[in-house]
């Protein structure tokens, strides 16, 4: 999701009766404002969320919007489907049919979806090299074994990509259940990964993203991130 940056000249030109060159008299004159702040330069940036006034005429007034959502199964990660129920349809916001979604989960995955409005955020949470860690709790149809957590811990080996997958956190909670986290997300990778052992996945949940968690909130049910979490999503650890 790509972010929208403008110059602060080309904005008012694009958006008011007056031209880029009369941009320049309108900073020197004191009758542009950006979040509040008397514009002093043409080459400001005027982001998506820049809250810009014209002669006390708002221009521009679009607010971020971070939302966390418990997603049931059967729910399609998606913001239009012509045959299921999807995230969006579980949301009520004024705002909703500006987000996308940061990090899909499958048709019969549980648990953690993100959306947002912000391109900036999303990109920054998605990267690789963000080593941001997804966890999962799972359900599986074998018992597992310590020879999980070190075959995880090394990287299980896709041989259709020829890639080996990055270090991944296993904890075993029964005989049949596990608490997994992994920095990637790559194509069904958590169902691959136990494919390795010939082991079906039976049930999969996102308990959290990060420092972004599910605890408390009902399935089907969704609400605005705090800031509290914004910050710490910045700042997100390694496995």
């Amino acid at each position: 999701m790509k972010s929208k940056t403008n110059r602060l000249d080309r904005f008012i030109s694009q958006n008011s009766v007056f031209s880029l060159s009369d941009t320049r008299l309108l900073i020197a004159q004191k009758r542009i404002l950006l979040d509040g702040h008397v514009a002093h330069s043409i080459q400001q940036k005027v982001t998506e969320f820049t809250h810009v006034v014209l002669d006390g005429n708002c221009l521009k007034d679009k607010n971020p919007v971070y939302i966390m959502l418990n997603k049931p199964q059967g729910v399609v990660s998606a913001t239009k489907d012509l045959k299921h129920s999807t995230v969006l349809d579980l949301i009520q916001h004024p705002q909703k049919n500006e987000l996308h979604i940061v990090g899909r989960l499958d048709f019969n995955t549980t648990g953690l979806v993100l959306l947002t409005n912000d391109g900036a955020w999303s990109r920054r949470i998605s990267l690789p090299e963000t080593k941001l860690a997804k966890t999962y709790e799972v359900t599986l149809s074998k018992p597992l074994s310590d020879e999980y957590i070190a075959a995880f811990r090394e990287g299980i080996y896709f041989g259709y990509e020829n890639i080996t997958t990055q270090p991944a956190c296993l904890e075993i909670l029964s005989e049949y259940t596990a608490k997994l986290s992994l920095i990637e997300g790559k194509y069904h990778q958590v169902k691959r990964m136990f494919g390795f052992f010939q082991n079906e996945v039976l049930a999969l949940h996102r308990v959290s993203v990060g420092h972004i968690s599910l605890e408390g909130l009902e399935v089907g049910r969704s609400r605005l991130l705090t800031t509290k979490e914004l910050v710490t999503s910045e700042n997100p650890y390694a496995l």
